[in-house]
């Protein structure tokens, strides 16, 4: 059978979350991008039961046959280093080892245990492997001895873990986890890359806790005790493929000084594992790389070439400006930057400093004029950016399934009403570029969706929100300034197509209609009640 898998076009997608609403599942990441957050799936961790392409979204695809894309990686070798002071082991030395269920974490302590056995020294591991489901929570003890009578209990106790290796932030900032870490006893080494938990599947704009999460393993073991590395960027870049990030992570524990094995042990345990051994080796090498000279490392892998640049206010008129000439025309174009000099003229005028307002009015505005219809979702397929977006995550020969439903001849679900989608083979594409040059027809008499609900709702929504922001800025002070700029960024919540989007519709007006009876009423001060 032809080995399927999904994806998402980036720039037909809305974040409006409601794949991760019906699959529930952690692969679906989420993708910042100029225009927000996006969703993109992870391949190395799908697990193809292709329930995320029922979410009520046109971006989704199915690809059939070809071969995943790997990064090219790095040629060069990792520099050769001088071997760190082992720690002693007049004490057993207890080793947390934390990760995510599928990617290779039980191993990492079947390694270190066979590197114990190999130096001839004792050691013991205990897996929760009840917990060691695809992307659960994992947690490994390992403990290393000078012989194997010197260990009387595997488990780890309360305070008694010498290193955290964290191959997972989230996990290792679990209370379970710092439980078993001290200060001034504990070092910890955490890979800071973001993993978005499970809540992410439900909270389409929840924000990845990275700052929180180092504060709490830092403050656990001491503040000169816990160093963080983003280990599955690096091993992507340098390597082609995050699979290599835990043996990333021992060798930067290793290179700390942290591990009481050899180097040499360590890579005669990755032989006789027998799994991709010049790559896992190469893996435990560039982590030890990474921990001598972090910096020249991350130079190495083009570290800074995968950011997105600072934006301006100018930069950010201007993209959005290119784009909707390329969705409709100049004028259409000219129409939105118009708007956004008279917002910024009158906020400058009110706050000279502040441009909240205008950075917000630059991002709805565009927003609702930039509506998804069927001429843009086919401009958004055929105008090159899918194609190089497959382009950049397949090798082969593969076809495509569309997953899509139609308005004017889509079937409708009994019960609901909403419409369901349903599969397209390759062909679509054709009707897709026969679309995207019909964009002219877009609004006009001749536009065969002009009439639909969602179509007329979506031009309602453009003039409502010209006619806020002329109320605004009519009454804009520094004292409603800060509710105005909430007001301006409303349309940022509404995402998604039909009764998604419908639902978004209707929270959003709702909440508009709060705030603008306070912006035009403020309650009043302490000072005006006195």
């Amino acid at each position: 059978m032809t080995e399927q898998k999904p994806f998402i076009n980036e720039a037909v997608c809305e974040g409006c979350g409601d794949c991760g609403v019906k699959s529930n599942c952690v692969s679906i990441i989420p993708r910042e991008t100029p225009f927000g957050r996006k969703r993109a799936i992870d391949q190395s961790s799908c697990n193809k039961d292709f329930s995320c392409v029922n979410g009520f979204c046109p971006s989704f695809v199915t690809v059939h046959g070809g071969t995943l894309r790997k990064p090219a990686g790095i040629t060069s070798a990792p520099p050769e280093l001088p071997a760190p002071e082992m720690p002693d082991l007049e004490e057993p030395y207890g080793i947390v080892i934390t990760g995510i269920g599928g990617t290779g974490v039980v191993t990492i302590g079947a390694l270190l245990g066979m590197a114990a056995h190999l130096e001839g020294k004792g050691a013991s591991v205990l897996d929760q492997i009840g917990l060691a489901q695809k992307n659960g929570a994992v947690v490994s003890h390992v403990r290393i001895a000078k012989a194997p009578e010197a260990i009387h209990a595997v488990r780890i106790a309360a305070g008694g873990a010498r290193l955290l290796l964290g191959c997972d932030i989230v996990t290792a900032g679990g209370p379970e986890t710092l439980a078993k870490v001290r200060t001034d006893y504990t070092r910890a080494v955490v890979n800071c890359h973001e993993t978005m938990i499970a809540d992410f599947t439900q909270n389409p704009d929840l924000a990845f806790p990275e700052a929180d999460l180092r504060a709490v393993i830092t403050d656990s073991c001491g503040p000169e005790a816990a160093a963080f590395v983003d280990a599955g960027q690096l091993a992507a870049a340098l390597m082609g493929d995050t699979i290599g990030t835990n043996l990333f992570m021992v060798g930067f524990a290793y290179q700390f000084g942290l591990l009481p094995l050899s180097a040499d042990a360590i890579e005669r345990a990755i032989e006789i594992n027998g799994t991709a051994v010049e790559f896992n080796k190469q893996a435990f090498q560039w982590g030890r790389a990474a921990a001598h000279d972090l910096a020249a490392v991350e130079h190495a892998a083009g570290r800074d070439e995968h950011a997105l640049e600072p934006e301006t206010a100018e930069s950010v008129i201007a993209r959005r400006a290119d784009e909707l000439t390329a969705y409709h025309d100049e004028a259409y174009a000219r129409r939105y930057t118009t708007l956004v000099e008279r917002v910024r003229a009158a906020e400058a005028a009110c706050l000279p400093r502040a441009s909240a307002l205008t950075d917000a009015v630059a991002r709805a505005y565009f927003k609702l004029l930039a509506y998804k219809d069927e001429y843009e979702v086919a401009r958004l397929y055929t105008d090159g950016r899918f194609a190089a977006d497959l382009a950049r995550q397949f090798d082969g020969d593969f076809r495509l399934t569309f997953h899509l439903a139609p308005p004017l001849f889509g079937r409708r679900d009994p019960e609901t009403g909403q419409l369901i989608k349903q599969e397209y083979g390759g062909s679509v594409m054709a009707a897709f570029r026969l679309l995207s040059r019909l964009k002219g027809l877009r609004g006009t008499p001749f536009d065969p969706f002009a009439h639909t609900a969602e179509r007329r709702a979506e031009r309602r929504l453009i003039g409502a929100y010209e006619d806020t922001v002329a109320a605004l800025l009519a009454s804009l002070t520094p004292e409603n300034h800060a509710i105005a700029c909430e007001i301006a960024a409303l349309p940022l919540s509404i995402r998604g197509f039909g009764h998604v989007k419908e639902a978004s519709i209707a929270e959003a007006e709702a909440r508009e209609a709060e705030l603008m009876r306070a912006f035009h009423h403020p309650a009043p001060t302490a000072d005006a009640a006195e």
